[in-house]
């Protein structure tokens, strides 16, 4: 199963491709051209055929865009990628740019004069961006253009759009039928008014049509849209190859399928309010909905998604617990052979995704595996390739970022692992990190609060020594859907009331550039809090665990921490000791029993 994505930029592939856009903009009239990580349906997993800006570029970060002028080429990126976009991109025709640090609008006005025309595929921007871009930029007189895609006009050998088969999701797994789903949605769709919404996003048609897919790497999701009407009904726009007698029985009669090439016939024809989600919808959808009222709101799928119920969690909680033993297989291996110093960065992704196919239902990993040791593991969204593999130094921390999709649930763990004795650093920082990661185990919080008021208690511990890391605490995760879920996340900017049943990660990290990486990540699902006896007649609600994997003791540094964290720490790992050992063989049970031994 492993296989790296890493694409780096080879000499000489950037300059001629980008001389190639820049004549292809000149022969449009154009003065500059957006390049987006997107696909039509705003996914951040793209298929080969949507990776335009790693194939331009050099960088294969999941999030980024590139905008090229005549004169100048800015990649975009976040903290996240800072480190990665330098090692991948050329400097010589590139320019990093940090990114919201800059934003597009200021960066276009200080490159380009009054009257410039900025070409984007209407197909890979969502509503909400060009409106935004457009108000901005509308002061200074430049002009965003919807065009056809020049990325892929003058990309010879252009992988075929993908037809991955779609199969049936059981209702065992479900938890509730799609046709009890669309007459709900639908419903909601009659008290506000509108007709019929679009839907664009295939983690929300497959979770409405309770079906999967196989179009993206990693997600178990098919490409997609749909048409969801007041009556509940729905039409499916997809090509007819995915679709065998079996899932179309299981739609039934009232889901109606067309092929890709029907979908924007069909939203001419629409009437009355429709509703899309300008987050997400591409600008195509919008301008083929002349004929229609438009409704800007939130995709109906993405909250009920969200909220998972009893049997989605449970199968959540099953597959935790497989790769939970998956996982203990893995690191008793690694804390036998990484003292020696043989093992490289991908012998322990290929063994870490080895011990998982071992597991029952498993039908993927859900991202790439990070392993970063030393340096590499500073840089957070990192992806090993042949050209960057360094061996595992004893010593070093190793940071190991993985997950896996099973047929009835999605994992994504952190673990950072010493390899040998670490420094005093090293140890006081990764206790920082796993007190933030207790903190947010344990709160309590009144209902109603959302990701942005929880964020901070992740990270007090390490604002205290004046230390802090680039990236949100913790995405939402779905049930064997995509392991980066929306809308409820914890993050300076989520405004998500959390709600029971939401799945996030709880991932505080720090990463010092040139030297290491800490993260610690867990799996957690929101839950009504336990009673108190003394506590007011208030809903509360609280976090409980679904990971269940052992934290390394060995970095430590027990002294920092206060009762009440080492506390949780030991019950922590007696419970990982009762849930997974009974799966274990001897040898690994013996590991697990000295790796939670208490404090």
């Amino acid at each position: 199963m492993f296989q790296s994505f890493e694409v780096t930029s080879r000499p000489g592939d950037g300059p001629p491709r980008l001389t190639a856009l820049r004549a292809a903009m000149a022969a449009a009239g154009l003065d500059g051209f957006l390049v987006p990580r997107a696909d039509a349906h705003q996914g951040e997993y793209v298929a080969p055929r949507d990776q335009r800006l790693a194939w331009l570029t050099g960088f294969t970060g999941s999030a980024g865009f590139a905008a090229v002028l005549a004169d100048a080429a800015g990649v975009f990126v976040d903290g996240r990628y800072k480190v990665q976009v330098r090692a991948q991109v050329d400097g010589a025709h590139f320019t990093p740019v940090d990114w919201p640090g800059t934003r597009l609008a200021g960066w276009l006005t200080e490159h380009l004069p009054e009257g410039g025309r900025v070409g984007f595929d209407p197909w890979l921007h969502s509503v909400e961006e060009i409106t935004r871009q457009g108000k901005a930029l509308k002061a200074a007189g430049i002009e965003l253009v919807a065009h056809e895609n020049l990325v892929d006009a003058i990309w010879p050998g252009q992988p075929p759009a993908p037809a991955g088969p779609i199969r049936v999701h059981p209702l065992a797994l479900a938890g509730q039928d799609h046709e009890a789903k669309r007459r709900a949605l639908g419903a909601e769709l009659a008290v506000q008014g509108a007709r019929a919404a679009v839907l664009t996003l295939p983690d929300s048609i497959a979770w409405l049509l309770n079906i999967r897919g196989s179009d993206t790497p990693r997600n178990p999701v098919p490409h997609a849209f749909a048409i969801l009407h007041d009556s509940g009904m729905l039409d499916l726009y997809c090509a007819r190859e995915k679709l065998s007698v079996e899932v179309l029985t299981h739609l039934g009669n009232e889901v109606s399928c067309h092929p890709p090439e029907a979908f924007e016939p069909a939203l001419e024809a629409l009437r009355g309010a429709v509703r899309i989600d300008p987050a997400s919808a591409p600008v195509r959808v919008a301008e083929r909905l002349a004929g229609a009222e438009i409704l800007h709101d939130r995709d109906p799928c993405l909250l009920p998604k969200a909220r998972k119920n009893a049997a989605e969690i449970a199968g959540m909680e099953a597959a935790h617990l497989r790769d939970a033993a998956a996982m203990c297989r893995f690191l008793c291996w690694l804390d036998q052979a990484a003292p020696g110093g043989g093992l490289s960065e991908i012998d322990v992704v290929k063994r870490l995704e080895e011990e998982r196919r071992r597991e029952e239902g498993l039908l993927d990993i859900s991202f790439e595996t990070i392993a970063g040791t030393g340096p590499n593991g500073a840089i957070v969204h990192y992806r090993v390739s042949e050209e960057s593999n360094r061996r595992v130094t004893p010593g070093e921390l190793l940071l190991v970022d993985s997950g896996a999709q099973y047929a009835d649930g999605t994992t994504d763990i952190t673990r950072t692992i010493a390899t040998g004795p670490v420094g005093a650093l090293e140890r006081v920082c990764f206790t920082r990190v796993l007190q933030g990661m207790i903190a947010l185990s344990t709160i309590r919080w009144p209902k109603g609060l959302s990701g942005r008021d929880l964020d901070p208690l992740a990270r007090a511990p390490l604002w205290r020594a004046g230390l802090d890391y680039d990236h949100g605490t913790g995405h939402g995760v779905g049930a064997c859907l995509s392991v980066h879920e929306g809308p409820q996340r914890i993050s300076r900017i989520s405004e998500i009331p959390l709600e029971p049943g939401m799945v996030l990660s709880n991932e505080p990290g720090y990463y010092r550039e040139g030297a290491f990486g800490i993260r610690i990540e867990n799996l957690i699902h929101v839950i009504p809090a336990p009673a108190l006896p003394e506590a007011d007649p208030r809903e509360m609600l609280a976090f409980a665990t679904l990971t269940w994997v052992p934290i390394d003791r060995r970095l430590i540094a027990v002294e920092m921490l206060g009762r009440d964290e080492r506390d949780w720490l030991d019950r922590y790992h007696a419970e990982c000791r009762r849930r997974v050992a009974p799966h274990l063989d001897g040898a690994t049970a013996r590991w697990l029993e000295s790796a939670t031994a208490p404090l």
